[in-house]
């Protein structure tokens, strides 16, 4: 019998607050080697606050997280993400004083395991446009040309799973088909991902599985092709 994947990250329990705001309501919450998971729900419903909670960002003040079967629930986020995690924020994260070969340069590592599949040359052919930026400022970049470089960043770290909260929100069309295309290829690799965005369609075409929060509590949690043959769950929790 073929051993199941190993689980990278596993919350249990979870509640979360902001002050007195009682945000997550005890969150379950996992990913697998190699799984794709798209993490859905209307703006508000504490999507982003669990992957804060998760990477160590915020603390969960009942619950406990867990990060290749060792208990990270009060561990810096440093520490969680040097054990294989890479995070690309809402807000992309980029350093207006860096270039873009210095972003690059400054993240390039091997990965947990020693694996550095992910190379400077993979991510400028994976994204061209960044190759033409090399020495641009970040505050000299155009909203997709960020996401590109946050995105090529993440993967310099050579991860076990990649995090994309909002992959891509407010980008032109082109610009996320091209990241859609690569995130395509991030899965081909066996990379764990989770990812939100309001692509409904292309998130359940791409996910092994399917999370849906509403007001910091889990809705559904199962497969995909279930998912989009159950319209009303559709309606009622994503708005679609």
């Amino acid at each position: 019998m073929t051993a199941a994947p190993e689980v990278l990250v596993a919350g249990k329990g979870l509640h979360t607050y902001y002050g007195y705001s009682h945000v997550l309501h005890g969150v379950d919450f996992s990913v697998r080697a190699g799984e794709t998971v798209c993490l859905m729900g209307r703006n508000g419903m504490g999507k982003t606050t669990l992957l804060r909670t998760l990477l160590g960002h915020v603390r969960a003040r009942r619950g406990t997280v867990h990060v290749r079967g060792e208990d990270m629930t009060q561990a810096r986020t440093s520490r969680i993400i040097r054990k294989g995690i890479a995070y690309v924020p809402e807000g992309r994260g980029i350093f207006a004083n860096l270039t873009v070969r210095e972003h690059l340069v400054m993240a390039a590592r091997p990965g947990f395991d020693g694996r550095n599949e992910w190379t400077i040359e993979r991510v400028l052919a994976s994204f061209p446009r960044l190759s033409e930026r090399l020495t641009s400022q970040g505050t000299n970049l155009s909203g997709g040309e960020q996401q590109m470089l946050a995105i090529g960043r993440a993967l310099l770290t050579n991860p076990d799973l990649l995090i994309l909260d909002e992959a891509t929100e407010g980008l032109a069309p082109l610009i996320r088909q091209q990241i859609w295309f690569v995130v395509h290829d991030i899965k081909e690799t066996g990379i764990a991902t989770i990812i939100v965005d309001k692509n409904v369609d292309v998130l359940l075409d791409l996910s092994d599985r399917a999370t849906i929060m509403v007001k910091g509590e889990i809705v559904y949690d199962g497969d995909c092709d279930t998912l989009r043959h159950s319209p009303d769950i559709l309606n009622t929790h994503v708005g679609i």
